[in-house]
């Protein structure tokens, strides 16, 4: 049995991993995939406190190293559920762990547009965050794919860089804001396209562009691009914790800045949580603050 079972592997998982050790806690890091999360699909993150610029899979492989280095265990399976009780059983595809607290940092993953060979693209062509991998395409071509207020965020930080913005969105109209909307619109660099789809992707010898087509029908057509930030919304990872987390409509964890669940023993970090920042340093502010919660929890049993 271990004090503290955290179920994900990226930056959440990990700094939580990190700081529950060094409180003197047996650790055991549960990932299904790749540890070190979403962020090992970035090629260079230059906003990392820290680092001036660094592959996610570098950080990824530093982080994980860390919490190896400090002592705690990784395990590779996925997660099916949690019986709560005073010892929490984590059961999984390669049998049940028990611990006396669980952190919940499964991540959110991004929707995707369903063309073909789109994996083979993300963090060469394809991309999901402006913040992150906009200053790569400065003064180059690149489409943006949605048309909430993440897209428009999106497509509104890349027109300060880019030469030309291409918008394209399945609805007749925006499903943002008005107001990013209407600035949007001023942007003079900004082509926006309605009821418009994603057919493929052109690649010739990489990413090239896109061939898009009208929502309702018809033959592609061909458009020429650098590169292409995908704003469709994330999926949380919570589907096996509806029984110990409050979720909200969106599937997020409903739970506050204390990282702290409704179920005794249960707390939640990272993009899994709702909160309307997400990137690494937030990630690993709630690792933070979930591991020393799970700590005092355990303290005071």
């Amino acid at each position: 049995m271990f004090d503290i079972i955290i179920i994900g592997g990226g930056p959440a998982g990990l700094t939580a991993a990190v700081y529950a050790r060094r409180a003197g806690k047996s650790v055991l890091v549960i990932e299904k995939e790749t540890f070190g999360g979403q962020i090992t699909f970035s090629p260079k993150v230059e906003n990392i406190p820290g680092f001036a610029s660094v592959s996610g899979s570098e950080f990824a492989e530093k982080l994980t190293e860390q919490a190896m280095g400090q002592g705690a265990e990784l395990e590779c399976c996925e997660v099916l559920g949690i019986e709560d009780g005073p010892i929490k059983k984590v059961i999984t595809d390669d049998g049940t762990f028990e611990a006396k607290a669980v952190i919940i940092a499964t991540g959110a993953r991004h929707r995707l547009l369903g063309i073909p060979d789109e994996e083979k693209y993300i963090g060469d062509g394809i991309s999901f965050c402006a913040v992150c991998d906009g200053a790569f395409y400065k003064d180059q071509t690149v489409a943006v794919i949605g048309g909430g207020n993440s897209a428009m965020q999106e497509a509104i930080l890349l027109s300060e860089q880019c030469k030309k913005v291409y918008v394209f969105q399945n609805l007749a109209d925006f499903t943002g804001e008005r107001a990013l909307a209407d600035q949007l619109r001023e942007k003079e660099n900004v082509e926006i396209r309605f009821e418009t789809v994603v057919d493929s992707v052109i690649d010739e010898g990489g990413f090239s562009g896109l061939r898009i087509k009208n929502a309702n029908g018809g033959e592609t057509v061909e458009v020429r691009a650098d590169g292409m930030f995908i704003a469709i919304g994330l999926v949380p990872q919570n589907e096996p914790f509806s029984g110990v987390l409050d979720l909200n409509q969106f599937g997020y964890a409903d739970i506050d800045e204390s990282c702290t669940a409704k179920t005794e023993g249960i707390f939640v970090a990272g993009d899994c949580r709702s909160k309307r920042i997400r990137q690494v340093a937030t990630a690993a502010s709630d690792g933070a603050i979930a591991a020393l919660a799970a700590c005092d929890y355990i303290d005071n049993l």
